[in-house]
């Protein structure tokens, strides 16, 4: 293993319990070792999604019931989209060498450095910044599995994205186009220009218009509508994705989701729900679609790591413009 890092020690973001921003510590720690399978990355940025505040504040109370931990954490350093270079590989590593510019996924990411698995990291874009490199993984697998593999996008279909400023929405609207769709966006009047200008062919001020018109596939972000409401936007035949829930201390929407399981076999539209998975051929697939240009990280603020807990709160409320992105 190649050993070239000096220090042994690196800062990190902790909490030892779940809760507000309040429980986070910013503190040094052992460097982590590296496996023989696993990379050692030098931490340039890390992506903060909608998981990680659930995740920091234990609510729903799902997820700890889902392996987080149910009275803490396990993991005791939050973060899990990352950009940066190579440190050190463990003996078994082929694809990567010190010095490569690399981007995945991982545990522990909200750190100078974290051991990764090879299989979890592939080579950035170039032309793509460590901060834009750092939004892609969780939120883009997110968008990519919902309009390709639930919501079966094909071209000249009608999508209708709800959230679509958000970290999944931003990706949601730009795969959709990708995929030859007319898509319209479904935004608050803020940020109607900025779904504008990554593609989206429509936009809908909520806060003063009602939702009309009818499509072929919904990909609902925001979680805050009935399905009734939804189903009567849908086409006959149409498709329902839903990514994600909003209220609740217990569920946070995962009611909903159920519902629409137990009806979608007993009615003819598709009313489909799933949790992403991470996986390499997909990171693959999104670096592909960045470099491209057909799809581009749309991020709202930077933030450095000794201020994760702001970037955290600010995720928390909802209302960032794509990804917010701390600097290690």
């Amino acid at each position: 293993m190649n050993t070239s890092t000096q220090t042994k020690t690196m800062k990190v973001i902790a909490q030892e319990k779940y809760g507000s921003t309040d429980v986070l510590k910013y503190e040094d720690i052992a460097k982590p070792a590296v496996k023989d399978d696993e990379v050692l990355v030098k931490v340039h940025a890390a992506g903060v999604h909608i998981g990680d505040w659930l995740v920091m504040s234990g609510l729903p109370y799902l997820i700890r019931i889902m392996g987080y931990g149910l009275s803490k954490p396990k993991q005791r350093v939050p973060g899990t989209e990352l950009s940066g270079t190579v440190a050190a590989v463990g003996k078994n590593v082929t694809r990567f060498k010190e010095g490569d510019e690399v981007f995945g996924w991982g545990s522990a990411a909200f750190a100078e450095y974290v051991a990764v698995a090879e299989n979890a990291l592939v080579a950035k874009p170039a032309s793509t910044s460590f901060e834009q490199a750092a939004a892609v993984p969780i939120s883009g697998f997110t968008a990519l599995q919902a309009v390709r593999d639930k919501g079966e996008v094909k071209p000249g279909q009608k999508v209708l994205v709800i959230g679509a400023s958000g970290g999944v929405g931003t990706y949601a609207v730009q795969i959709a186009k990708s995929a030859g769709a007319e898509v319209t966006g479904v935004v608050s009047t803020r940020n109607l220009d900025m779904v504008r200008s990554i593609g989206a062919d429509h936009v809908i001020d909520y806060t003063n218009e009602e939702l009309t018109g009818r499509y072929d596939v919904i990909i609902d972000t925001a979680g805050n509508r009935s399905l009734a409401t939804l189903r009567k936007l849908l086409t006959p035949q149409g498709t329902l994705v839903i990514v994600g829930g909003s209220g609740g201390r217990w569920l946070m929407g995962s009611s909903r989701s159920l519902r629409a399981m137990m009806l979608s076999p007993f009615v003819g539209q598709q009313l489909r729900t799933f949790i992403a998975s991470s996986n390499q051929d997909d990171l693959v697939t999104l670096r592909d679609l960045v470099e491209s240009g057909k799809v581009t990280p749309v991020i709202d603020r930077t933030y450095p790591l000794a201020e994760t807990a702001a970037a955290l709160g600010q995720v928390g409320e909802r209302h960032a413009q794509g990804k917010v992105v701390i600097t290690a």
